[in-house]
């Protein structure tokens, strides 16, 4: 876990009101010592990258931050296609407080910082006591593999324990020493096990802006290639792509076919006719022939389809 890094940064130097929310986060190497067992492609591994983020933030400021990340979370997960992930608040279970940190006021708080959170922006949620982290409540999110499976993969939480142990604090605007509430993050959890659920999804039909490879670039003959280059090379000077010319001695619709395989998402294709013109006739993945545009026309349309918000 990163966290205690974090902390030990806000250490650094004395803290004010003012300053908060401080905000840190990082894509960061964590492992835990899986059962061989129980290790899976990449939705289950002993290394893995997290992407963790960690507000530092004042008692009164809690919701607000809480429903920053929430609204991030949701920008996210929708521009990737996640539109049915499930949410669930874990709180704790009052029948047990022993095995939980922190005093009734702060877990209080914190609760009710969530529910209200996800009530104001509608999001449909599970509620289960006992499902807490000992340290804080929080809200898990959680998808479905192909098969039907359910794996958590974001989720963010409130944390007393770190504030507590690291004795952590700010002056408040009584001159007084106060306790931070800290809110741990992580969107994605394992990037690993969200990008294997991500290919499942989308059944590696990738969003163009997601695409490794966005454009190929499909001569009919070997003396189009030059003329698909200098194409390319515009191109490139727009985006700076990873962009393919296919050289091969093949066939246009054997070209065609390779390029719907590896589901890139836009094809130009360049013969006689494109080339004296300097134009390309475009093909879509899944969608076929969309007809024959200039160069820099097909470039302004692109610079739309590669927006991402």
């Amino acid at each position: 876990m990163n966290c205690p890094h974090h902390c030990k940064i806000y250490t650094t130097k004395q803290r004010s009101y003012k300053e908060m929310p401080i905000k840190y986060a990082e894509f960061g190497t964590v492992y835990r010592y899986e059962k061989s067992g129980e290790l899976h492609g990449l939705t289950r591994v002993r290394g893995f990258t997290q992407d963790d983020a960690h507000i530092y933030c004042r008692p009164d400021q809690l919701k607000e931050e809480f429903l920053k990340v929430t609204d991030l979370v949701n920008l996210v997960y929708g521009k990737l296609g996640f539109t049915d992930f499930q949410t669930q608040i874990s709180l704790r279970d009052s029948t047990d407080k022993e095995k939980y940190l922190g005093i009734d006021e702060m877990w209080s708080l914190g609760e009710n910082a969530i529910i209200e959170a996800t009530q104001e922006r509608g999001m449909k949620t599970t509620t289960k006591a006992g499902e807490a982290a000992f340290y804080g409540p929080k809200l898990d999110f959680m998808i479905r593999d192909a098969v039907g499976r359910k794996w958590q993969i974001g989720t963010i939480q409130v944390d007393y324990m770190m504030p507590e142990n690291f004795d952590l604090t700010y002056t408040g605007i009584d001159n007084v020493q106060h306790r931070p509430v800290m809110i741990d993050s992580a969107l994605f959890g394992s990037t690993e096990r969200f990008i294997a659920l991500l290919i499942e999804h989308t059944g590696g039909n990738f969003p163009v802006w997601l695409a490794p490879t966005k454009i190929i670039l499909l001569p009919i003959a070997s003396k189009y290639i030059s003329y698909c280059k200098k194409i390319a090379t515009q191109i490139n000077e727009e985006f700076d792509l990873q962009i393919e010319v296919d050289e091969r001695e093949e066939k246009i619709g054997r070209k065609i076919r390779d390029a719907e395989t590896q589901k890139i998402p836009f094809m130009l294709i360049a013969g006689e006719k494109e080339s004296q013109e300097k134009k390309v006739s475009i093909r879509v993945h899944g969608e076929g022939d969309k007809g024959v545009i200039l160069v820099s026309e097909f470039i302004e349309n692109f610079r739309k389809q590669i927006k991402i918000i």
